[in-house]
């Protein structure tokens, strides 16, 4: 009995579709979670190829590599009353896909919530310092509290914090205006001092000058008055 070469076909296709179906491939720089009917089993898989229950299972792929979240710049007060513009940055990775699927469920999710708790604990530290604490000599000591700190606060949503920084620290527009006006009022008012200064020392110069002139012309006088006088009883005599 021939067989039917389209009857192949399809039969092959549908193999392919079912198998396609049936396996799925978890990369290096990933873990996977196996959801069934929206709900995900208990299983993590790691690199290598897997098998799932078709059409009733599918898979969600999580990046198991250290992921970098830049937040947005936001403002924060020291303990002397400063306001200071924060840009900061955190290293992360997730540590539980199970755990971070059941509470986080994307990446997204999670950055936004790190935003949060990353600011919330950075403002509550930076309050406990003053300004040139903040930027200089404590600023190292800073960012590690403040990463064990969110790195225990994250863990319940799988997630593990190794880092976070400062990467630079500003002030307020308006703070800068006024501070460059200060800046620029000092600088007019020491220039106005140094130029009294030169005027003082100018006026001291020429006053002793005008001093030693005097003297001069005081001694040459009496020179020739004596000199004249000499001569005078001289031709007398």
């Amino acid at each position: 009995m021939r067989k039917n070469p389209l009857l192949l076909v399809i039969v092959a296709l549908v193999v392919l579709a079912l198998a396609s179906q049936c396996f799925f491939t978890v990369h290096q720089t990933q873990k996977a979670l196996v959801l069934q009917l929206g709900e995900p089993l208990s299983e993590v898989y790691g690199p290598g190829l897997h098998f799932k229950l078709p059409f009733i299972q599918n898979v969600v792929y999580f990046d198991s590599r250290v992921l970098d979240y830049e937040a947005r710049s936001r403002e924060a007060f020291t303990v002397d009353k400063k306001a200071i513009v924060l840009d900061n940055y955190a290293r992360w990775k997730i540590i539980d896909p199970l755990q971070f699927y059941r509470t986080m469920r994307s990446i997204p999710g999670a950055q936004a919530r790190l935003d949060d708790v990353v600011y919330s604990q950075l403002r509550a530290l930076v309050g406990a310092y003053t300004l040139t604490e903040v930027v200089s000599s404590h600023r190292a000591a800073i960012m590690k509290e403040v990463t064990d700190k969110v790195s225990e606060l994250m863990k319940p949503f799988g997630v593990e914090v190794l880092d976070v920084r400062i990467k630079r620290t500003d002030l307020p527009a308006e703070n800068q205006r006024a501070i460059f006006g200060r800046m620029r009022a000092e600088r007019e008012r020491r220039e106005s001092i140094l130029q009294a200064e030169g005027q003082k020392q100018s006026q001291i110069l020429v006053a002793e000058g005008e001093k030693q002139s005097a003297i001069l012309k005081a001694d040459a006088a009496k020179q020739a008055a004596i000199l004249k006088a000499e001569g005078e009883k001289e031709a007398r005599i």
